[in-house]
C-alpha cells in the first residue's frame, strides 16, 4: 500500500508541475482541481472475491490496476485531451490503457476519460512500476457522476427505472452544457486573440510614424548648431 501511495504522490507533483507551468505560460490553467484515493484493504479484497481473483500479491499488482487513483476535473472538454497529451508526454509515464468514455459514453449517460498508466517509484532498493489510474472530466461529467453514485448507493443498485431514465437525460443535459460552455470559451478566445493582434497593429504604426519624427527633430537641431561659412 505504501507503494501505491507513492504513485499516487509521483503523480500529483507531476500534475501540479503541469498547472503551474501552463498557468505561467499560457495564463490559462486547464486543471480545475484533483483528488486521489488509495483502495481500501476491505475493497480490495471484495473485488477479489467479485472477480474471482488468485489472492495473492503478485495476482493483485497485475490484474487490479485502480487501488492507487486520480482525478482530474477540468472545465471544458477540450482541455480533458490536453491533459492526457501532456501527462502522456512525460518520458516515465507509460500509457497502458485509454477508455475514453465521452466520444462512447456507457449505457447510463456516464462519461470520462480513463487512462491507466505505470509509474515509476524509486525505493531505497528497487524501482517498481505502478499501475495507476487517471479519470479525466469535465465539471459537469463530474457533477453527473456524483450524483449518479449516491442514487446507487442509496437503493443498492436497484434504481427504479424511472430514476434510470431521468440520469440518461440528465446526462444529455450535461453533455449540451459542455457544448455551449466551449463555444462560449472558443468564441472569448478568439475576441481575446482579434483584441491583442489590434493592438500590436496599433504599436507598429505607431512605431512607424514616430520614427520619422525623431529623424526629423535631430535634422532640425543639428541645423542649429552647425557652424556659418565664413564669408569673404
Amino acid at each position: 500500500m505504501l507503494i501505491y501511495k507513492f504513485a499516487l504522490d509521483e503523480m500529483n507533483t507531476k500534475i501540479s508541475i503541469l498547472k503551474e507551468e501552463f498557468q505561467m505560460i499560457h495564463d490559462y490553467n486547464p486543471i480545475e482541481h484533483t483528488s486521489s484515493r488509495l483502495k481500501s484493504p476491505e475493497s480490495i479484497l471484495g473485488k477479489i472475491m467479485r472477480k474471482n481473483m488468485k489472492p495473492s500479491l503478485t495476482a493483485i499488482k497485475e490484474n487490479m490496476r485502480d487501488i492507487a487513483g486520480i482525478r482530474i476535473t477540468c472545465s471544458f472538454r477540450s482541455d480533458i485531451y490536453r491533459i492526457k497529451e501532456l501527462l502522456c508526454n512525460q518520458q516515465d509515464i507509460e500509457l497502458v490503457e485509454c477508455k475514453d468514455y465521452i466520444e462512447s459514453p456507457k449505457n447510463n449517460g456516464y462519461q470520462s476519460l480513463h487512462l491507466i498508466v505505470k509509474v515509476p517509484v524509486f525505493m531505497s532498493d528497487r524501482v517498481e512500476k505502478v499501475y495507476v489510474e487517471i479519470q479525466i472530466r469535465t465539471i459537469a461529467m463530474d457533477f453527473w457522476a456524483s450524483l449518479e453514485h449516491k442514487i446507487y448507493y442509496k437503493y443498492d443498485n436497484a434504481v427504479p427505472e424511472r430514476l434510470t431514465a431521468e440520469l440518461k437525460e440528465a446526462a444529455l443535459a450535461a453533455t449540451e452544457l459542455d457544448r455551449k460552455m466551449e463555444a462560449l470559451h472558443q468564441e472569448v478566445r478568439e475576441l481575446k486573440s482579434d483584441d491583442a493582434t489590434k493592438l500590436t497593429k496599433l504599436h507598429l504604426e505607431k512605431e512607424q510614424f514616430t520614427i520619422p519624427m525623431q529623424l526629423i527633430e535631430m535634422i532640425g537641431e543639428g541645423a542649429h548648431t552647425e557652424e556659418e561659412p565664413e564669408t569673404k
